[in-house]
């Protein structure tokens, strides 16, 4: 795996659920455009768990169709049944993708040493030839491989040198960094840590697999390039001018109901969808059980896109030009904002 920027692709679908399949070739063609080194088929940001597995499949070999000698190319094959994960990376491993993304195994809530021993080594080891890159996301899975067993695992695997960390958790990190050493690799899981672990000298992550890359992949991938550059001052520039965007991907908002407030929060990738839908890009609706966001939530969304496009309306200019939108009409007229929110 390259140090860089990876787009955690998001899946389009019609109003009838569907998968769109003209909308998804042209995300392809839009990523590998504007420069993004990998491209991450079926990630939770593409509503994988609403899959089915026919679906499953397809997707990642349209990417791997697609994208071959132009980006590298990553397929979501987790599970919480080790079973169904060898399944589907044997699928991936016949589209010949250069890695694939595991996320913890969810729900059932095995221990770090339980991951390790009974998901990520049979993997490792059934397919040594594959990359695998585990997704450490304990806020979504209800379980964590630690980075005790992290290390231990890339020491028995030669094929597990990197991680996608979301923890959020900054000391976790710098303990992966201590246990794994200093040739592994560490990609960021959350948009807004990028620029941070980055430049932390106790963690030196190597870049991200990115949410909002799918509007704005050619300014990610120039922030991680300069951050491996060692231009922290450029990047920083980028940073700042990316982050209404980089802080929407959990939008959090007070709502009103008859029985009292409530806090609502919608989280990647509703908001993504979201705004994708407002901008003119291929998106669609989400899948059930996402719905939409709050008109609260949906106000954040749209000032943040609109302070965007008043101070660095160059982070739209690609939208503008591969999908022919009008930015700036978009953001404005009321039309294109119908249907996209519900009250509480």
């Amino acid at each position: 795996m390259k140090p860089g920027c990876y787009t955690a692709l998001i899946t389009p679908f019609n109003e009838a659920g569907e998968l769109d399949q003209e909308g998804l070739e042209l995300l392809i063609d839009f990523q590998i455009q504007n420069g993004v080194t990998g491209i991450l088929a079926t990630g939770t940001t593409g509503e994988s768990p609403t899959f089915k597995w026919k679906e499953h499949d397809h997707v990642i070999a349209l990417v791997a169709k697609l994208a071959k000698n132009k980006c590298l190319r990553i397929a979501g094959t987790g599970s919480n049944n080790t079973a169904e994960a060898l399944e589907a990376i044997g699928h991936a491993a016949r589209e010949e993708v250069d890695a694939v993304l595991m996320v913890d195994p969810y729900y059932n809530g095995p221990s770090s040493l339980e991951i390790r021993r009974e998901y990520y080594e049979v993997v490792a080891k059934k397919f040594p030839d594959m990359a695998i890159i585990p997704y450490i996301i304990p806020g979504r899975t209800g379980a964590q491989m630690l980075p005790q067993d992290l290390a231990i695992l890339a020491e028995n695997c030669k094929n597990v040198f990197c991680v996608k960390e979301a923890t959020g958790n900054i000391e976790n990190m710098k303990l992966t960094r201590k246990y794994c050493g200093n040739d592994f690799k560490i990609l960021s899981g959350d948009d807004a840590l990028i620029y941070n672990i980055m430049t932390d000298p106790e963690i030196k992550a190597c870049g991200g697999i990115s949410v909002m890359s799918n509007i704005a992949p050619k300014f990610l991938t120039q922030m991680v390039t300069l951050l491996n550059q060692g231009d922290t001052n450029g990047a920083a520039k980028l940073q700042a001018a990316l982050k209404p965007l980089l802080d929407l991907v959990v939008v959090t908002t007070q709502e009103d109901c008859q029985f009292g407030p409530v806090s609502c929060r919608a989280r990647n990738p509703l908001p993504l969808k979201t705004l994708m839908q407002l901008l003119g890009m291929p998106s669609g609706p989400c899948r059930k059980p996402l719905g939409k966001m709050t008109q609260n939530g949906f106000q954040v969304l749209l000032d943040a896109a609109k302070s965007v496009q008043a101070n660095t309306p160059e982070i739209f200019e690609p939208i503008a030009a591969f999908f022919n939108v009008d930015i700036e009409k978009r953001l404005t007229d009321p039309k294109f904002q119908e249907g996209l929110w519900y009250t509480y």
